[in-house]
């Protein structure tokens, strides 16, 4: 089945914790960034368009940089994730930065996504059989899907991280428990952010990097979720977050979607804090084909070699 496919990538993010726009530090031999190896990926795998969401002020910046490389490759759309986009009758902090929550930044891009389409993050490495997992499932499927990655592969050495741990039963996923997790032997210790008791995984727990595949029915359910969402946080707009997980976790409880879990043999790659940047560079480069290592998985020259 021959269908058109749209990734759409999140990166409206100031990547407070890492000190500034993450989306765009150097990390492949050339100066790539992460996401343009994620597009890149997304290329091979199929997907036919682009969606950037970002902050307005960043356009130019994203523009000249990112879109420079990419959009002689496949075709790419912006769209704008600022706080002001709210249903009527609500009204933002002046003082906000931090961007809404991952359903408000999807619900931005309704009017340029028709089709199937799955998203990322821009600051993850998700790899070559991730996107193929998930363009496979999204071309002969109209169900959702997420990608699961082993939760002790996830993890960074500078501390704990935030991690979408998935219970799943005969394949399809049950619940995710947004958790602050940390390795502690051969376990992996889980804090629910909402106050549940913790418990513990073992270290190949299927955990979402919120790589997710979705349809277009997404958009209807975020529409409807999202004014009672800031009714009932009227009083925490400062610091709320309208999340896709939790609008998922919904749908699963109502029965209104069922959602595939995908395990991959790729291995998740991410910069949390500024500390992470060598590693990542280093793990990136043991990916890369060169003389010492003929058996890379990208070019040296991303682009160029295209």
């Amino acid at each position: 089945m021959n269908k058109d496919l749209t990734l759409v990538i999140l990166a409206a993010g100031m990547g407070s914790r890492f000190g500034g726009l993450k989306q765009i530090e150097p990390m492949g031999p050339n100066g790539e960034f992460i996401l343009d190896y994620s597009v890149y990926d997304a290329i091979q795998a199929g997907f036919t368009k682009i969606v950037f969401i970002i902050k307005e002020e960043n356009y130019d910046i994203f523009k000249e940089t990112i879109g420079a490389r990419v959009e002689p490759h496949i075709k790419v759309e912006y769209c704008f994730q600022n706080n002001d986009i709210l249903p009527e009758g609500f009204d933002y902090p002046q003082d906000r930065v931090k961007p809404y929550g991952t359903a408000h930044a999807i619900l931005c891009a309704k009017d340029k996504v028709h089709e199937n389409f799955a998203i990322i993050s821009a600051d993850d490495f998700f790899g070559q059989d991730a996107f193929k997992q998930a363009s496979d499932f999204l071309k002969n499927n109209d169900d959702f899907c997420v990608v699961g990655y082993k939760i002790g592969e996830t993890l960074s050495d500078q501390g704990s991280v935030k991690r979408g741990v998935c219970i799943e039963e005969k394949g399809y996923l049950t619940n995710v428990i947004e958790s602050k997790v940390e390795k502690e032997g051969k376990v992996v210790h889980c804090e629910p952010l909402n106050g549940d008791k913790p418990f513990d995984v073992p270290l190949d727990q299927p955990v979402s990097m919120l790589m997710f595949g979705l349809t277009p029915i997404i958009f209807k359910e975020l529409e409807e979720e999202i004014i009672p969402f800031f009714e009932n946080n009227k009083d925490k707009m400062e610091d709320c977050e309208f999340l896709l997980p939790d609008v998922l976790d919904e749908m699963i409880k109502q029965g209104k979607v069922k959602i595939k879990v995908l395990p991959t043999t790729s291995k998740w790659i991410g910069v949390t804090y500024k500390e992470d940047t060598p590693q990542v560079r280093e793990s990136i480069k043991k990916l890369v084909k060169t003389k010492e290592n003929p058996s890379g998985e990208y070019p040296y020259h991303l682009w160029k070699e295209m």
